[in-house]
């Protein structure tokens, strides 16, 4: 059944006149919202005339979503209702009409999911008598951005995986700025550990490769990837040209909490420490605690935080140090711990 556009505002003075106010307005809400051109209403051929009521109206919505990143990602719903029983009695049913978000292909669960916007705990609740366009079209909108964040930090936490990689196979290159302490203490970080292939981690690692960094990427069961690194440290004063050597990398910076770390360094007998929560609160102290109760002394730890489009409460902390401890353990951190723990007590 072909369709053709019609004027919104022919639309709207159409369904004001036949004491649709609720509807005409909502579109009119709706186009001051999101643009002049956003909203194109639809319908079919047989039924665009001013005498006949309209059985169906379909709206398509054209916007950019918000809070992905720098490029625009246009999303295109439709919107389909019936004007004579809509918000009286029954809800408006959406639709997402892109095949592909970016560069990343819509699956089934995403456009499932905007299709059961007024019918599902995940939607909006309709309430006959109330209207609930704008409700909907943003909570599905909200999805599609969640979704699309996902895809984002899924690939962009494999690309660092693959940047790891080729780094370590072709040099190791890194190089922090001279101290005036001896470099002796570097020896465990300058350590080649080779790849541990995924099969042989616990469940959640993907695999692990160590340039420098004793690297892990750590995904949680919500799909929020956690990238964690781990080096070791003969000053303090090595912190700041570590950090901005990792934010230097766009694949880094772009994450959602980049550098979440602590550090513990012991020089000239004295303890130096220090964190920092990179924006996700506590979770550098956290980090710190992990050090601590591990005993463990010049070492840094940096934990990349990508947000999977869930937000997972306080679990978030326990899948950041799971993936700090990961790479600790990567590190060989632990291996030195534990085998310092083995020796007999002075007496």
């Amino acid at each position: 059944m072909s369709s053709s556009p019609e004027d919104l505002s022919t639309l709207v003075n159409s369904l004001s006149d036949k004491g649709q106010d609720d509807l005409a307005s909502e579109l009119l809400v709706l186009q001051s919202i999101f643009g002049e051109d956003a909203l194109k209403t639809w319908l079919p051929s047989n039924q665009v005339t001013a005498s006949r009521p309209v059985a169906a109206l379909r709206l398509e919505l054209t916007t950019n979503l918000e809070n992905v990143d720098s490029t625009d990602i246009t999303a295109h719903v439709l919107i389909s209702l019936d004007p004579e029983t809509y918000p009286a009695s029954t809800p408006p049913q959406l639709q997402l009409l892109n095949l592909y978000l970016g560069p990343y292909s819509v699956d089934p669960g995403l456009f499932g999911s905007i299709l059961r916007t007024y019918i599902s705990a995940e939607g909006v609740e309709f309430t006959p008598g109330t209207v609930c366009l704008f409700d909907g079209v943003q909570s599905a909108l909200d999805r599609c951005s969640a979704w699309y964040t996902d895809q984002l930090g899924k690939s962009t936490a494999q690309e660092i995986i693959r940047h790891e990689e080729r780094k370590s196979r072709q040099s190791d290159g890194f190089s922090i700025p001279p101290t005036n302490t001896s470099s002796s203490n570097l020896s465990s970080a300058d350590a080649v550990v080779p790849i541990i292939e995924a099969s042989s981690l616990p469940p959640g690692k993907i695999f692990v490769r160590k340039s420098h960094f004793a690297l892990v990427l750590y995904s949680s069961l919500m799909m929020t990837p956690q990238v964690g690194r781990a080096c070791a440290l003969a000053h303090p004063n090595q912190v700041p040209a570590i950090l901005d050597f990792l934010v230097a990398d766009r694949r880094v910076a772009r994450a959602a909490h980049p550098i979440i770390h602590a550090w513990r360094c012991e020089v000239n007998g004295v303890q130096h420490q220090d964190n920092d929560d990179d924006g996700e609160t506590a979770a550098g102290g956290r980090l710190a605690h992990l050090l601590q109760i591990l005993d463990l002394n010049n070492v840094l730890v940096i934990v990349t935080r990508y947000f999977g489009g869930v937000h997972l409460g306080p679990d978030r902390f326990k899948h950041i140090n799971q993936a700090a401890r990961n790479a600790l353990d990567v590190g060989g951190f632990l291996e030195s711990r534990n085998s310092s723990s083995d020796r007999p007590a002075r007496r």
